[in-house]
């Protein structure tokens, strides 16, 4: 049997952490894809959510522990609502441009 012990809320929180530093990364680090940038924002607003999941799994009884999911339902929503329209707004570029890389979008400069 393994000793490693419970399942704590810093093991979620830092799950979390980690997955919202690595999206934060890859939105600097990437600049040029369209595609790999929606993911990093999808991935960005999971963490948030397993962070709202967590801690509303660790609040105490007397607590509203409904709180955190109801949130996570939210984000969840608008999550489903960006991608879908970044998706068309991404087609509808590629069409147009026959790319899809962020350096050469500058029709909206004044």
């Amino acid at each position: 049997m393994s000793g490693l012990g419970p399942i704590t809320l810093g093991h979620y929180l830092s799950l979390g952490g980690i997955l919202f530093a690595l999206s934060v990364i890859g939105i600097f680090l990437n600049r040029r894809n369209l595609i790999v940038l929606l993911m990093a924002i999808e991935l960005m607003l999971l963490a948030v959510n397993l962070n709202f999941i967590a801690f509303s799994h660790y609040l105490p009884l007397e607590a509203d522990r409904m709180a955190g999911q109801v949130f996570v339902f939210f984000i969840l929503t608008v999550a489903a609502a960006e991608s879908a329209i970044g998706l068309a707004i991404l087609v509808v570029l590629f069409r147009n441009r026959a790319s899809i890389n962020v350096q050469e979008l500058d029709e909206l400069k004044g």
